[in-house]
């Protein structure tokens, strides 16, 4: 077949056509994936639950992103709140956030809650929880392990936390900063607790009150922090790359309001390993923490424990609270994998694999850090539904030792 002129000139004219059509599309796809500054992202979540503590649990959940600044110089900043309420009557609302001011000049991190709320205590330390005993002239003490405490003792409480620390940056990806920490436990029930019985029945809360000399019916611990934070981490809710690390002493005077003069010491490290070029959300992510009780005495609920870090993620197949101490030490790992399973949306759909591993200390029952561990693994679905903050929901299931087990559902990942 002949081709003349006038035939190569609309074949070009069509090519011509057709590429600037996938151009344009390719822009306008670029432009709807661009973040911008000022602009809120937002990822609502129902709640809907059940525990045998807090019977059916609803409520709301929604994890906001925003840019204060140049995306191109400013980290995005995260806010998770909750509004939950249960058939207990339970109420609980929290905000926490991780707040970068434009240039990452400023980094600000909340933590506030109100609680109207209740918990299970499983006493002191890791390993097989303490007997209580009570000595012939009437004051309680802790005594030796033998079977451990199975079953939670539950304790109601009222709870007003406002954490909230700022910090200024020094050096590219280093903060220094001050922060204030105030903690107010109130209207305290001890469920099993009945001193009217023969013998008494005794808790670990009451008779770890009575020892250190607290009231057992509510205390409050107010102090300051002195921070130190590295931050090179990409994203705040969903890392692909960076580190973290934050160590922080927190003094508690009776000055600023505290019971008793008390202090603690945090550090904490997050590293987030790439295992693919092709792929960023192909991930080893890495957690620890420490701890510390450096010096005074602190209220039962107020020491180290399980699963009240800054957005109570630590311990997943435990319930909250399940380990407490003097000192702790927790460390998790997790595999992060894409499933790309949607041609058009292969972000859509990821998996994790987990384990962690916590070991607490006791002074009062002379129990030391790393003499006892407790272990957990699980698995995880993710369902990306903000990719301009990276949200994600998590759907895990955990298994720890000691037969514990537990579903997890939550906005953003863990860590």
């Amino acid at each position: 077949m002949k081709i003349t002129k006038r035939t190569i000139a609309l074949l070009c004219f069509l090519s011509f056509c057709v590429h600037a059509q996938e151009d344009e599309e390719e822009n306008n796809k670029k432009k709807s994936q661009e973040v911008k500054q000022g602009q809120l992202y937002m990822a609502p979540l129902p709640v809907l639950a059940s525990n045998p503590a807090f019977g059916f649990i609803y409520g709301f959940a929604a994890s906001g992103g925003m840019y204060l600044g140049d995306p191109k110089t400013t980290k995005m900043s995260n806010a998770m709140l909750s509004a939950t309420h249960t058939t207990q009557k339970q109420l609980m609302f929290t905000i926490k956030s991780n707040t970068y001011s434009a240039n990452n000049e400023w980094f600000f991190q909340g933590d506030w809650r109100l609680f109207f709320s209740s918990q299970p205590t499983f006493g002191l330390g890791t390993g097989p929880q303490s007997d209580i005993l009570v000595n012939s002239d009437g004051n309680f003490q802790l005594g030796d392990y033998k079977d451990g405490v199975n079953e939670g003792e539950l304790m109601e409480f009222d709870l007003i936390r406002f954490h909230q620390t700022a910090l200024k940056q020094i050096k590219p990806n280093i903060y220094l900063g001050l922060g204030y920490h105030l903690d107010m436990y109130s209207n305290i029930k001890d469920q099993m607790l009945d001193l009217d019985s023969d013998p008494p029945v005794i808790t670990n809360h009451y008779a770890y009150s009575q020892k250190h000399g607290f009231d057992h019916e509510g205390y409050t611990t107010s102090g300051v922090s002195f921070n130190a934070v590295y931050d090179s981490r990409d994203n705040v809710a969903n890392p692909y790359k960076g580190r973290f690390v934050n160590a922080q002493f927190k003094y508690m005077p009776t000055w600023m309001g505290s019971d008793q003069s008390a202090s603690t010491l945090w550090l904490e490290y997050r590293d987030y390993f790439s295992l693919s070029k092709k792929n960023p959300r192909n991930i080893l992510a890495i957690w620890s923490y420490g701890n510390f009780h450096t010096s005074g005495n602190l209220p039962y609920m107020a020491l180290p424990s399980i699963g009240w870090d800054q957005m109570g993620r630590s311990g997943r197949a435990f319930p909250q609270g399940r380990f407490r101490g003097n000192d702790m030490f927790y460390t998790e790992v997790e595999w992060r994998i894409p499933v790309p399973i949607i041609e058009r949306n292969k972000d859509l759909f990821g998996a994790v694999v987990f384990a962690n591993c916590t070991t607490v200390s006791s002074h009062d029952l002379k129990v030391k850090l790393f003499e006892h561990l407790k272990a957990a693994a699980g698995v995880g679905v993710r369902v990306m539904i903000n990719k301009k903050s990276r949200t994600n929901l998590a759907l895990d299931y955990g298994w720890g030792s000691d037969g514990a087990g537990a579903f997890y559902l939550n906005l953003n990942e863990y860590f």
